[in-house]
């Protein structure tokens, strides 16, 4: 048996996904932009694609751009905004925390070395959001701050309405990474009062290289991408119309089906907790679980018990049928240190020992019991 239990990674295209993608990879191949009815044709699907993700957030298809991904999506709205938003408002401070997917880390680092000053957020031990420390980072001269919804690597949630109030108060903008939450959890961005929000499309049997960028209306923002007047003058590029079409078909079936993948999942983690916690009491350690999502998992062999080496962990269950991760896919393909483990104050030997489990929409109780025994035989090999 083969199980893949890395979903937050990437996950397996849907049928009707493929479907809808053919006919702009084989008939449907006019471009957008071009006036004719090879054209215009695209751009209809594109247009409703957008008007299928804006109605998905409770958005106006108008703060809908469409992008690679999900990396792009947050070089885009963390460079627009601050940008442009420092010059019209005279502040140049970026607020974040250590937590953050690389594609908002990096990206606000790099502003930080071009002049912007520095605004590290604190989190609890969960990596839960610590609302005083961003209450407390977030000064008169703070123009943007960027906390993710769902972290890729621990599963916490964060109050994004909260901490979109705190920061509206202060008339700070506000960016959420929804990478790992959007089409998994209800979002109205409306109700949630934020400036920006960024999703993905293969985390939701989607097609890779698609994602978009929400960016409210009125939000000062200028272009990451130039070279064309594509996504209003905002996005150079002939758009990708099958990710596209894709995405929005990608979209269409997780809001019919949103609960019930919700409640599958947390049925499927709720049975490798039980699992898991049965083959090692004392060594293996899991963070308190009730305020994350059922989709992610982390899960740490503590190296006072095991000889950790999380290279040869993920090589172990990969002969063994049982697909996993030691973190972000981003980092993973390096076996390196997760960035979010040693913020967190793990060491670098508890972090080599711990391995990130997402379940998805297709994985069974059957696999679930598979990997609980190719997990159980691990823990022997690599017990001191």
């Amino acid at each position: 048996m083969k199980v893949y239990l890395d979903n937050a990674a990437t996950t397996p295209i849907h049928p009707k996904v493929f479907e809808r993608m053919k006919p702009f990879l084989t008939n449907e191949f006019g471009n957008p932009s071009s006036v004719h009815s090879f054209g215009r044709s695209v751009r209809v699907a594109i247009e409703e694609a957008r008007e299928t993700v804006a109605s998905f957030i409770n958005a106006d298809p108008s703060e809908i751009y469409f992008t690679s991904g999900g990396t792009e999506a947050n070089n885009f709205v963390l460079r627009g905004i601050s940008y442009t938003a420092s010059a019209e408002f005279n502040k140049k401070r970026v607020i974040t925390s250590k937590a953050e997917h690389h594609s908002v880390l990096d990206t606000v680092e790099d502003l930080w070395d071009k002049g912007f000053e520095r605004g590290w957020i604190e989190f609890n031990p969960e990596t839960e959001l610590n609302l005083d420390s961003l209450l407390s980072s977030a000064g008169a001269d703070t123009i943007l701050g960027s906390l993710m919804h769902v972290n890729n690597e621990t599963g916490s949630i964060n109050d994004i309405e909260k901490i979109a109030s705190g920061l509206k108060q202060k008339n700070i903008f506000f960016h959420s990474d929804a990478v790992q939450s959007f089409g998994k959890f209800p979002i109205d961005v409306k109700k949630l009062g934020i400036d920006s929000l960024t999703g993905s499309a293969h985390k939701i049997n989607g097609p890779k290289g698609t994602g978009f960028a929400f960016i409210k209306s009125g939000t000062p923002v200028s272009p990451l991408l130039f070279g064309g007047s594509q996504e209003r003058n905002r996005r150079g590029g002939t758009e990708n119309a099958a990710g596209i079409a894709g995405f929005a078909e990608a979209v269409r079936h997780s809001r019919e089906s949103m609960q019930f993948n919700f409640d599958h999942v947390k049925s499927l983690k709720k049975l490798f907790l039980e699992g898991i916690q049965s083959i090692d009491k004392d060594g293996i350690t899991i963070k308190d679980q009730s305020k994350t999502s059922p989709y992610i998992l982390s899960v740490t062999f503590k190296s006072d018990f095991y000889n950790n080496d999380s290279e040869s962990m993920l090589i172990f269950m990969d002969i063994n049928g049982l697909a996993a991760s030691n973190g972000s896919a981003c980092t993973s393909g390096t076996i390196k240190a997760s960035h979010v483990l040693l913020a967190m104050g793990y060491s670098l030997e508890d972090a080599a020992g711990t391995l990130r489990f997402s379940f998805g929409t297709l994985n069974t109780p059957e696999e679930i019991a598979y990997a609980l025994e190719v997990i159980q035989k691990m823990a022997k090999k690599f017990r001191k």
